[in-house]
């Protein structure tokens, strides 16, 4: 898993439109990865779920959890 990350990161940070990406976790659910990733538009972020590296990061993901990914958006106050 933490290879795949790897792999998606550099050309994730690469992506126009790409402001910021935060990997963290839970402390009440250490085994929990948080990912907070800042896009400056929709476009940028479809861009960005398009790409082989995000497809690959999600496919890893299938069969190794207890639950499907959670997708929030959040938006500026």
């Amino acid at each position: 898993m933490k290879a795949i990350l790897k792999e998606a990161l550099v050309p994730t940070l690469q992506e126009p439109g790409c402001e910021a990406l935060y990997e963290t976790g839970r402390k009440d659910d250490p085994h929990k990865l948080v990912f907070f990733e800042i896009f400056s538009s929709t476009a940028a972020h479809e861009f960005h779920l398009a790409q082989d590296y995000t497809k690959r990061l999600f496919a890893s993901l299938e069969g190794t959890t207890s639950g499907a990914p959670t997708l929030t958006k959040l938006s500026a106050l």
